[in-house]
């Protein structure tokens, strides 16, 4: 089942975010140009704590989790300046540590270290039946259709502003389908595969794809690497994404957001007569599965700079993410630090430069504001559910001591 939602989930957060480009597109136009520096950082500020304190049940590992994540992003030249930093002198990493190097070593690497330091420990804990249904039940749905809806909101906002692409609002779904989830004791979140897990990250990455076609036609922004791309095409035919292209090609903006919506369909369509067989990867002995991972983590790493040093820093990310992975602190606010920093100290020196150094600048919109009291609004309700938490643990446990005598 969760396969199936994995495929039906992008149809969802496609659908309704180039449904929402082709009715709002003034409207997000006008969202989109009221973001300036300080906004931008905000906005990085907000993602930064508020994944930080989502994903991960404790504050402090989550905020360990974001100094590494900063750390690995301060490497290379630093833009506004010119400074070369932490780079031990290679010339190589003046470019900085790639984020395919990072990814790769994080969740790959460091996930296969972790189980083979545990293969004799938990052998086979997870058991996959050869059995199931090629297609979603009406209470499938029905449980999966909140989780599509609350992933949507989340990617909704961010396709139309440069933060990170996808990968902000993915984590953010995807943290809060896990708390939502230990409310309601969902035991399969984590364990058997939750119909809802899969749904809320899907939705919103596709529905961050959608808005960004919107923000790139409408304004001339690549917010992605993958509208980066496009922009690219239509110069080379002439044309230049922003206002004036609905008046000048309308024709063609109208029947490009058409093609959205046919292709969504066509690769509904395709992928559902293949659910089955991607299932049955979860079929393969681990011992290979992970083998394989290892080779083509490694090959595909070397192939994109052919640098051996490429290699050496994966390995030692991969240690990285195998000590985190054993001492429970989160991948996710590494991974977001890294894409978002850079952002972040770039925004924050604009918005410093000019206002001629008045930190005022960073809270003197309605929209930094609105950030910064969500932000303590949100970091305030965790902080108490946590203390909440351990407080109920203490008690429970206490209560067991007193049983046991």
């Amino acid at each position: 089942m969760a396969t199936l939602s994995i495929l039906k989930s992008p149809f969802i957060g496609g659908i309704l975010a180039t449904t929402v480009v082709v009715f709002f597109a003034p409207t997000l136009v006008k969202l989109a140009t009221a973001f300036g520096p300080a906004e931008y950082f905000a906005l990085a500020v907000f993602a930064f704590l508020a994944i930080s304190s989502v994903v991960s049940d404790s504050i402090v590992k989550g905020l360990v989790a974001l100094g590494i994540g900063l750390v690995l992003a301060m490497v290379g030249v630093d833009g506004p300046s010119g400074t070369i930093r932490y780079t031990l002198g290679l010339p190589q990493l003046f470019d900085g540590i790639s984020i395919v190097v990072i990814t790769v070593g994080l969740l790959a690497l460091g996930e296969v270290l972790h189980i083979a330091s545990r293969i004799h420990r938990d052998p086979e804990s997870v058991k996959i039946k050869p059995s199931g249904r090629p297609r979603l039940h009406r209470h499938d749905i029905k449980k999966a259709l909140p989780a599509w809806l609350r992933g949507t909101a989340f990617g909704l906002p961010f396709g139309i502003i440069p933060a990170g692409g996808s990968e902000v609002p993915t984590f953010l779904a995807y943290g809060t389908e896990k708390r939502l989830a230990k409310r309601r004791g969902d035991i399969e979140f984590g364990q058997m595969g939750s119909i809802r897990g899969v749904a809320a990250p899907e939705a919103a990455a596709n529905a961050t794809a959608g808005t960004a076609m919107g923000a790139l036609l409408a304004l001339g922004l690549p917010t992605s690497a993958t509208a980066a791309i496009m922009i690219a095409a239509f110069q080379q035919y002439g044309m230049q994404p922003g206002p004036l292209l609905f008046e000048r090609s309308g024709p063609m903006v109208w029947t490009l957001l058409a093609s959205l919506f046919i292709g969504l369909v066509i690769l509904l369509i395709m992928n559902m007569q293949f659910a089955v067989l991607w299932a049955k990867l979860l079929l393969v002995p681990r011992h290979y599965l992970y083998a394989g991972i290892t080779v083509l983590s490694v090959l595909g790493v070397y192939a994109i700079s052919a640098a051996l040093l490429d290699l050496w820093i994966l390995l030692g990310v991969g240690l990285v993410g195998f000590m985190m992975r054993r001492y429970e602190i989160p991948l996710a606010p590494v991974l977001i630090a890294v894409i978002l920093g850079p952002l972040a100290e770039t925004e924050l020196r604009r918005a410093l430069t000019v206002s001629e150094g008045d930190m005022g600048i960073l809270v003197s919109s309605g929209i930094t504001i609105t950030l910064y009291t969500i932000l303590a609004l949100t970091l305030a309700f965790t902080a108490f559910k946590h203390l909440h938490e351990r407080k109920k643990a203490r008690e429970l446990a206490e209560t067991s001591e007193m049983a046991g005598v």
